[in-house]
């Protein structure tokens, strides 16, 4: 294991603050800090950047993002038992780590950094990441508060966030995160690199965001896809006649053909479909 600092080991910190993970808050602890260093680097250039981490349990990605020259750490932690273990980080980086206690569904990051460049690094609790991602991508402002997010879902999201049209995983996170971002895989974790194991793989994925995304309203999108990809066995005809009455002239409006199906349909083909809806007062 790489020696990154002069703190304790991982192992040693849990055991010495009886920091076992607790499934209800989709806890798994990433103790390899070969590593979290390798996640720290693939965000790219942190001296000038303030790292927003969610969820940093006993400090392993948090001590990487350190050790790798963020200006600035703000991790959010919801377990109250997790504090001691993280001031003894900051104290050991001089107080460049600062920790919010509470729930990252509740507090919104854009007040955490004002006017400083933010990345989002984060090992994700498996119950609350993909509402995290959508948050951060349905942000009002546009280009976003952040430069990117690095973040580590199950395989089986990443690959739905990532996925392309005609594939199987394609779908509505696809579509919704495609709308904005740019979205790469970049590597697996083995299972065994967590305490406890998960049972699945993990996967690290790297979002930035599109300088000019198409223009849609974020709320039809949602509708759209929850009805197309709901149904997506069906063709889109049958699909989205819940939605409007008839549907058949307004995906034809779209330049769609009404006989295809949801994974068919790549990101413009559901904006211009979405805007085509909303102007018709689907």
């Amino acid at each position: 294991m790489a020696q990154i600092d002069n703190l304790p080991p991982l192992r040693e910190v849990i055991a010495s603050h009886g920091l076992d993970a607790r499934k209800s808050l989709g806890q798994n602890f990433l103790l390899d800090l070969n590593l979290t260093s390798r996640i720290a680097r693939s965000a790219g250039d942190l001296t000038n950047c303030t790292v927003i981490e969610i969820g940093p349990g006993p400090g392993g990605l948090t001590r990487a993002l350190l050790a790798a020259g963020a200006k600035r750490v703000v991790a959010i932690e919801k377990d109250q038992r997790c504090l001691p273990a993280l001031a003894e980080i900051s104290g050991h980086y001089d107080g460049k780590l600062h920790v919010i206690e509470g729930d990252a569904l509740q507090i919104n990051p854009q007040e955490l950094a004002p006017g400083e460049d933010i990345r989002i690094v984060a090992n994700l609790p498996y119950n609350v990441g993909t509402q995290l991602l959508l948050n951060w991508v349905a942000t009002p402002q546009w280009p976003p508060f952040w430069l990117s997010l690095t973040l580590m879902f199950q395989k089986e999201v990443a690959e739905r966030i990532t996925a392309k049209p005609g594939s199987k995983h394609y779908g509505r996170l696809s579509v919704l995160t495609g709308w904005r971002t740019h979205a790469d895989q970049l590597f697996d974790l083995n299972p065994k690199a967590f305490t406890p194991p998960p049972k699945v793989t993990s996967t690290v994925i790297h979002l930035t965001p599109r300088p000019e995304p198409f223009e849609c309203d974020l709320k039809q999108l949602e509708k759209l896809t929850a009805a197309a990809f709901g149904q997506r066995r069906k063709m889109l005809r049958a699909s989205l006649k819940g939605l409007a009455k008839p549907a058949e002239p307004l995906i034809e409006a779209a330049g769609l053909a009404p006989t295809a199906r949801a994974e068919e349909i790549d990101v413009a083909g559901f904006v211009r479909l979405a805007n085509i809806f909303k102007q018709n007062g689907a």
